[in-house]
């Protein structure tokens, strides 16, 4: 089996829509996806409705990313198959998606002020109907030719975290959001934890006691955790009882990642599934729940 389970798709950040995120998940191979958008679930309907119409079985875990921070340290955790109407996850979710266009706006005036010419209806064109972000404003800047590359944005001179042009947005507390998914029926994964190059990175000791919270797990297979890193994440994953996981964090063609460029041990997706209670993994194309 071979199972992936965080991209992104054009309910935030991704280039695919939901449903071209399951047909290509099915063409390279996969036999389990998580769909783990910014800070919303709009894109699960049109991901199960396509299931059916693939050529070959799929599962889809529906999931979101929830922008969280701790000590002045943003990190993002990954909220597996919890009941998307639960009421007070539901309204945090809301919450932080509000958040981004204000938030958004505000980027691109501090850009403007350092002469890069980004323009919001711009922004607002690339993002869509997803939820606006970072990703969209460096689209943005690629296409003015103020930076190469999307990442070339995510710099100090520019958006990344504490960056010139950086604004802070609302996040949850990540002690709070992992209550709100197990409460929701949900199981809680913390992604990329050591991607030092997107910023400061929470402590070990913070993982700890995020784990005496209820935390499941870490993501530890990732494209911005080198092999020691990886090492040294699944040796404190094996100290704290957490689960492992691994993931591709596809995004399209906004990132040079593909789908499956790490996976999760079944084993370990059997796991998630078996503390999950709030939803239930959606087989498609005559297959069954992995």
């Amino acid at each position: 089996m071979r199972i992936d389970l965080h991209t992104h798709s054009t309910a935030s950040d991704g280039t695919d829509t939901p449903a071209e995120l399951v047909r290509n998940a099915a063409a390279a191979g996969l036999d389990v996806i998580a769909l783990t958008d910014h800070d919303t679930t709009r894109g699960h309907a049109e991901a199960i409705a396509a299931l059916p119409g693939l050529d070959r079985p799929l599962t889809l875990v529906t999931g979101a990313e929830l922008s969280c921070a701790v000590d002045g340290i943003g990190l993002h955790l990954l909220a597996y198959l919890f009941d998307p109407d639960e009421p007070e996850l539901l309204a945090r979710r809301e919450l932080l998606r509000d958040d981004r266009v204000p938030r958004a706006r505000a980027i691109v005036a501090r850009l403007r002020e350092l002469g890069a010419p980004v323009t919001w209806e711009q922004v607002a064109r690339i993002a869509g109907d997803g939820s606006v972000g970072r990703p969209h404003i460096a689209a943005a800047m690629v296409e003015l030719g103020v930076v190469p590359t999307v990442s070339d944005a995510f710099t100090a001179e520019w958006i990344a975290d504490g960056g010139r042009a950086w604004v802070a947005k609302h996040e949850l507390d990540p002690f709070t959001a992992i209550r709100l998914v197990k409460a929701a029926g949900g199981v809680a994964v913390i992604a990329h934890p050591a991607a030092v190059k997107r910023g400061r990175t929470i402590s070990d000791a913070t993982i700890a006691e995020l784990a005496e919270a209820g935390l499941d797990g870490i993501e530890v297979d990732h494209q911005d955790h080198d092999e020691p890193t990886r090492a040294r994440l699944r040796g404190l994953a094996a100290e704290l009882g957490l689960l492992t996981t691994g993931s591709s964090d596809y995004h399209g063609s906004r990132k040079d990642i593909p789908l499956g460029h790490f996976t999760t041990d079944p084993e370990i997706y059997g796991e998630i599934t078996r503390r999950a209670t709030g939803a239930f993994p959606v087989p498609g194309a005559g297959g069954s729940p992995a």
